[in-house]
């Protein structure tokens, strides 16, 4: 695993775990969203007498549980990520490699930020990739949480 597919690891999770917040709110405008309840006369024995927002709130309590995992995940993989960027010895490099996969920035905003141009920016990250020492075990995040 090369230095940039490593660090690059944080930018999925975050889109994933944005992914997921978005579910979670969509499913609480549904649930929130109760019908009015019909007043037939007629008993049925097999028909379900649970709340119709029931099922959507279990649903919502999942991916909040799943949201908080990944949350906890992200937490620790910044952690690493962060040590990681420390091992580069240049300050404008790891100033670099910090607003590009801890701050998730654009090139032109990082260099907005460090007052350089585009230019500068993009070859002070090839050389702070080449610099930074990456752990024996990095952590890997599942392909499957990044999809």
């Amino acid at each position: 695993m090369t230095a940039k597919e490593y660090l690059s690891q944080g930018y999925r999770l975050e889109q994933r775990i944005r992914l997921v917040r978005e579910e979670i709110n969509n499913l609480q405008e549904l649930a929130g969203s109760v019908s009015s309840p019909g007043f037939e006369e007629h008993y049925n024995a097999t028909r379900n007498t649970e709340a119709p927002f029931v099922k959507t709130i279990y649903k919502i309590m999942e991916l909040e549980d799943k949201q908080n995992n990944l949350l906890n995940q992200m937490l620790e993989f910044k952690q690493e990520m962060c040590e990681v960027i420390d091992s580069a010895d240049d300050l404008n490099e790891r100033m670099v490699l910090y607003y590009r996969y801890i701050g998730n920035e654009s090139w032109q905003d990082i260099g907005k930020r460090l007052f350089v141009d585009e230019r500068t920016v993009r070859r002070w990250h090839n050389k702070a990739l080449s610099h930074v020492i990456l752990p024996e075990n990095p952590m890997v995040l599942e392909k499957r949480l990044l999809l």
